[in-house]
């Protein structure tokens, strides 16, 4: 009878075998996994994060008893898991991060706004009857930059500045060449006021709502103080970084009554009006700095180009759905992706010097951090920040009563899986986080669960849209 092999065995017999077969170091662990008694219900749990490519790793447990009797209805342990954990999702919007994850991020996305132009997810159908734009407000110029298709020389030809570089580019860049989006003279680029701006684009934004609200209330005679009382301004916004790594910002702006999108709009609140109030607010808005030894004050304030679109339901303009998905596409794109800083915040000094990025954000990222030390832009946080170059605010955020919330929709979908509380019940949980990740090995096989889970979304998705073509015909 051949003697079973112990652990230690099977470690060296694979060891031995992986080097014959020259795998690399992710297959040798892939194979560890796989080969592991508790490799089934490890392979449970990287489905249900959908191929989580970061997982967070928990131990604890719960006691579910009932509320009247106390009885103990279900039990639930990790000391039965593999490795005594339970990988639960990362949730990281980025795609480059987790692409898994992004994918989940960017449906919520899209049903969140869709639900604000379209109704649905407790939002009536009748919003898609009201005053609706999609509206694009852009930073100012900090200094001439290379572009994308005409020649990009000013409007006076040749010349030098004053730091002896050629005021124009004559070359026709192609939208991917890399020297779109830097400075024609990085020694004339304002990149404290790059920096500044984005630290103060979010109260610019309030700004700006504050502004379209006024603009409106002035326009039909109203007391500012009284808007409220006849209407309402809703809104969903994402930012999104340029090529020259300075943030603009997409939003869906919708008017309702005043107790939102239950309640119709005045009669005076038309699409028309609504593009005037905003084209008026963009233009007016700014914010002035407290004066800095180092930069001076500052007026900082949206740039000259704005684009306001009327989306009319009856197909007359944008797509509503296009609308949705081109947000959603924005908020799950990583740092990488648009070339504008890093995914992950910056500690040190140094850690600037080794960051993947171009010569013109790595400037920007400096700017922040020395502009972070001085006492006076201490409460910006700018180094906190530095990794999105002074940005502090939300990729996406909403006013109140545009629509529904994340929060909402993962909860929704934790109702349709199972995964929520019986009525009468009482739940005790303890729960700790232990780690995070996956070994080399582990990391492939999560990536393999999580390309087939999206290959059965796009096959499923394909046969309802043939269904529905062959019900048309």
């Amino acid at each position: 009878m051949t003697p079973e092999l112990t652990p230690a065995d099977r470690r060296a017999v694979l060891d031995r075998t992986a080097r014959l077969l020259q795998l690399s170091e992710a297959d040798r662990d892939a194979i560890r996994v796989a080969q592991d008694p508790q490799f089934p219900r490890w392979l449970e749990q990287i489905t249900a994060t959908g191929g989580c490519s970061h997982p967070v790793h928990l131990s604890g447990s719960t006691i579910t008893l009932d509320g009247t009797t106390g009885e103990i209805l279900h039990h639930y342990d990790t000391r039965s898991e593999p490795g005594e954990r339970l990988l639960v999702r990362c949730r990281n919007r980025r795609v480059t991060v987790c692409p898994a994850c992004s994918r989940l991020h960017a449906g919520d996305t899209f049903h969140l706004v869709r639900a604000g132009l379209l109704g649905g997810k407790n939002v009536p159908a009748t919003v898609r009857h009201r005053p609706r734009l999609f509206v694009t407000l852009t930073a100012p110029s900090f200094g001439p930059v290379h572009r994308s298709g005409e020649p990009c020389r000013p409007r006076r030809d040749g010349g030098t500045c004053a730091h002896g570089r050629p005021v124009g580019c004559h070359a026709a860049h192609a939208p991917g060449d890399s020297a779109v989006g830097q400075p024609l003279c990085p020694d004339c680029y304002d990149y404290a006021a790059h920096v500044l701006w984005h630290a103060h684009a979010g109260k610019l934004w309030d700004r700006f709502a504050l502004g379209v609200r006024r603009q409106l209330a002035s326009a039909v005679g109203l007391a500012q103080s009284r808007f409220a009382e006849h209407a309402r301004l809703s809104f969903a916004r994402v930012a999104e970084y340029q090529k020259r790594a300075a943030v603009h910002i997409h939003a869906v702006v919708r008017l309702d009554g005043p107790a939102g999108p239950d309640d119709e709009p005045p009669v005076w609140g038309t699409a028309e009006r609504l593009i005037d109030a905003v084209r008026a607010s963009a233009r007016r808005v700014l914010i002035r700095t407290p004066y800095s030894p180092a930069v001076g004050d500052l007026t900082l304030r949206w740039g000259a180009q704005v684009d306001a679109r009327p989306l009319r339901a009856d197909g007359d303009g944008p797509d509503d759905d296009a609308v949705a998905a081109y947000v959603a596409k924005y908020v799950t794109k990583g740092a990488s992706e648009t070339g504008a800083g890093t995914d992950h915040k910056v500690t040190t000094w140094d850690d600037i010097g080794t960051a993947p990025v171009s010569g013109h954000v790595r400037i920007l990222m400096r700017t922040c951090w020395r502009l972070g030390g001085l006492p006076e832009h201490e409460p910006l946080h700018l180094r906190t920040w530095t990794h999105a170059l002074g940005y502090r605010g939300h990729i996406l955020t909403k006013s109140r009563a545009y629509s529904t919330t994340y929060a909402a929709l993962r909860a929704e979908r934790a109702h349709h899986a199972g995964h929520t509380d019986i009525p009468g019940t009482v739940t005790d949980a303890h729960w700790r986080y232990v780690g995070s990740g996956h070994t080399p090995g582990a990391a492939l096989l999560a990536a393999g669960v999580a390309e087939d889970i999206a290959t059965s979304r796009v096959i499923a998705r394909e046969e309802i849209t043939s269904g529905r073509e062959k019900v048309i015909t």
